[in-house]
């Protein structure tokens, strides 16, 4: 598993909702050429951290405890393992097969549309529609669906942020 994190500009404040940034366009591309798109393509969930202003910080409200999102992870781990159990060597959705995929990641002829939209408008390769259904089938497990919903689709589509034409341009 990979986790990384990059600032968006020299100065990191490139999409910044409250201080301007004070690069010029042409170094904003020169900083986000240094990781290659290959590279950017191969991680399957991407997005873009904004600073959390101070009143959300200070927010008193309660989030979803981790208990409980270990226990759905935990139990989206245990459909996989079931949905694999006749392969060797697959124990998750990232480990799929084409083959497996078309198995296991069918989506209905809306989804498929809203697919192909995303596609052609960003651009996105073959390892990108990939990615996407495999973040897709995991986000319908993490809901406990045992289809692939258009939510779950457009979910995964948002996760692919680096791949939009506005970040960094």
């Amino acid at each position: 598993m990979l986790v990384a994190a990059m600032n968006p500009c020299p100065c990191g404040y490139y999409n910044h909702p409250s201080i301007p940034c004070t690069c010029a366009s042409g170094q904003v591309n020169k900083y986000l050429s240094r990781v290659s798109g290959p590279l950017l393509d191969r991680i399957d969930i991407q997005i873009e951290v904004i600073p959390v202003p101070f009143k959300e910080l200070a927010d008193k409200r309660a989030g979803e405890p981790s208990a409980v999102i270990r226990e759905r992870v935990i139990k989206a781990r245990k459909i996989q393992e079931e949905r694999f159990k006749d392969y060797d060597e697959i124990h998750c959705n990232a480990q799929m097969t084409p083959k497996l995929m078309k198995e296991f990641c069918q989506i209905r002829p809306e989804g498929m549309t809203l697919l192909k939209n995303v596609m052609n408008k960003l651009g996105l390769s073959a390892r990108a529609y990939d990615r996407i259904l495999k973040v897709a089938r995991t986000i319908a497990d993490l809901e406990g669906s045992p289809t692939i919903e258009n939510n779950h689709l457009a979910e995964a589509i948002n996760y692919r942020s680096l791949d939009r034409d506005s970040w960094g341009r």
